[in-house]
């Protein structure tokens, strides 16, 4: 290899003195420095967040030999030295008040060791602000205030109302320390991966500018396609040739897998650069984002708010529900949007209203696969070898073996935690046929009390009516009645129309009627 990947290397001096690739955002980051001083911005997990705050941090140090060859070489003449005070809230768990109150303290102590105390300095708050003007006073410099992750802490008691209350009442007056000492600072940078808002901590934090949405600074974290030429032009071929492809088929594939995060309207792709790494570190394609962790917490909110799952491939909302979260609210959308789940895919000017999608097949298929053990009493293990087995059956013709695997899946689902039937049986046919979808031609649709399904394989197609406490042959003489399988007649495939009926005595397919058409 001609290139060492910096995977999972988040400090620019050790990167840069290590002789890592480094992806030139210099000159953005000059930009951003020369014309505000407060800032925030979100973007998901593993995207690069803590390599920026490093990057900046390097910079306000004045360690100009660190950044020779890039950009901002050649823009920066004065290179002065600051005071930094970096917040790292990435390190900790947050389960009980305590936990968040030490890694507080740990870094006030460390401060104050270099800039002194005073003895009416009691609260964080105080202890904060007083720090920031004695640092200002003692070195004849503004400071600079980096906080990494700054939202861990409320993402992390989603759902407990009563810790994520003691968060924000303790990280709101905390971070008011950056607007009262404003006189004592050069800059202010937050990211995160949401944006919590109204009530929240970004309440009194209302002279920050949020570049999430900007589209100036959209190249910010991730890589462009561009840079993966002018960077990686060489691994592509190298690439290509281990994994017996065209070059044309490898740059296909890392952009079906890995591109598609577009953080404003109308804006390039950008791609997930920890996957993007990790393929061409390890010359192979995988799923290297989704295998670092998904938060339950996603899943508890589209659970809790009853959300209907096929809505997720075509979801619609504006620019203030994706620009910050209520921590009060039930609305899940904003939360998966904000983690990298969803992400822009096209946007309606006259309305201003955004279409939400997928944003690569990566983050598509991990998460479809993810849900299925929470919908239903399939364990996370045994999963991958269900969507298989389903696979098998329906390109061998085996509808039967089909449906009996499909009745287990909803066996035993506690009926407590269903409030709604029917859209239990719509979630999880949702999740069954999305995964199928990723091995065979798959359309689903529903409207009231029914859902309508064609699976296409080489040598069958399945036309499927599934009726909602009706009948199983209502269900096949609506498919007869509606000429669902009209549009198949010329093909030589064996067809199959099948009715199915759910009985919600027993909350599951009480029955399924085949009619065969060679």
């Amino acid at each position: 290899m001609s290139k060492l990947y910096p995977i999972g290397i988040q400090n620019f001096e050790s990167l840069r003195n290590d002789g890592y690739l480094y992806i030139d955002k210099t000159r953005l980051i000059y930009q951003l420095v020369k014309t505000g001083r407060y800032y925030f911005l979100s973007r998901p997990r593993r995207f690069g967040k803590s390599l920026l705050i490093s990057t900046l941090e390097a910079y306000y140090q004045g360690k100009k030999e660190l950044f020779e060859g890039l950009a901002i070489e050649q823009l920066e003449k004065d290179w002065i030295k600051h005071p930094i005070l970096h917040l790292d809230l990435n390190i900790e768990k947050y389960d009980t008040p305590e936990s968040l109150d030490q890694i507080l303290n740990d870094n006030l102590e460390h401060w104050e060791s270099l800039y002194g105390t005073r003895p009416s300095e009691v609260s964080f708050s105080l202890r904060f602000a007083g720090i920031i003007q004695r640092a200002y006073e003692q070195t004849g410099q503004r400071v600079v205030i980096l906080v990494d992750e700054y939202d861990k802490p409320m993402l992390q008691a989603i759902g407990n109302e009563e810790l994520q209350k003691y968060y924000r009442n303790t990280l709101k007056p905390f971070y008011g320390a950056l607007k009262s000492k404003d006189g004592c600072i050069k800059l202010g940078f937050l990211t995160g991966v949401t944006k919590f808002g109204k009530v929240s901590v970004f309440s009194d934090l209302n002279n920050l500018i949020d570049i999430s949405m900007d589209e100036q600074y959209v190249e910010l974290c991730g890589i462009t396609e561009k840079e993966i030429h002018d960077n990686m032009e060489e691994d592509l071929h190298i690439l290509a040739d281990k994994q017996k492809m065209t070059y044309e088929e490898v740059c296909s594939e890392l952009k079906e897998c890995y591109d598609g995060y577009h953080f404003v309207e109308n804006s390039i792709g950008i791609y997930n650069p920890f996957s993007l790494l990790n393929t061409f570190y390890k010359m192979k394609f995988g799923s290297y984002w989704f295998e670092t962790g998904t938060p339950t917490y996603l899943v508890e909110l589209l659970k809790k708010s009853n959300y209907n799952l096929q809505r997720i491939t075509h979801e619609e909302t504006d620019a203030d529900v994706l620009n910050s979260i209520d921590s009060t609210s039930r609305n899940p959308i904003p939360v998966i949007y904000q983690s990298g789940y969803l992400t822009i895919k096209g946007f309606d000017n006259r309305f201003e209203i955004y279409r939400l999608g997928f944003p690569n097949r990566e983050v598509e298929e991990g998460f479809v696969k993810y849900l299925l053990p929470f919908y239903t009493n399939i364990d996370v293990i045994e999963s991958p070898f269900q969507i298989r087995q389903f696979v098998d059956e329906v390109e061998q013709g085996d509808y039967d073996a089909f449906f009996r695997r499909l009745q287990s899946f909803f066996a035993d689902t506690p009926y407590e935690l269903v409030r709604d039937l029917e859209l239990h049986y719509q979630n999880v046919l949702f999740i069954v046929f999305k995964l199928i979808g990723f091995y065979v031609k798959a359309e689903y649709h529903t409207s009231q009390g029914r859902i309508a399904l064609v699976l296409q394989t080489d040598h069958f197609i399945y036309v499927m009516e599934f009726k909602l406490e009706g009948t199983a042959e209502e269900a096949l003489q609506q498919i007869n009645d509606k000429h669902y399988a009209q549009a198949f007649t010329a093909d030589k495939r064996q067809i199959f129309k099948i009715g199915i009926n759910f009985s919600n005595e027993t909350r599951n397919i009480e029955k399924w009627i085949v009619e065969d058409l060679q």
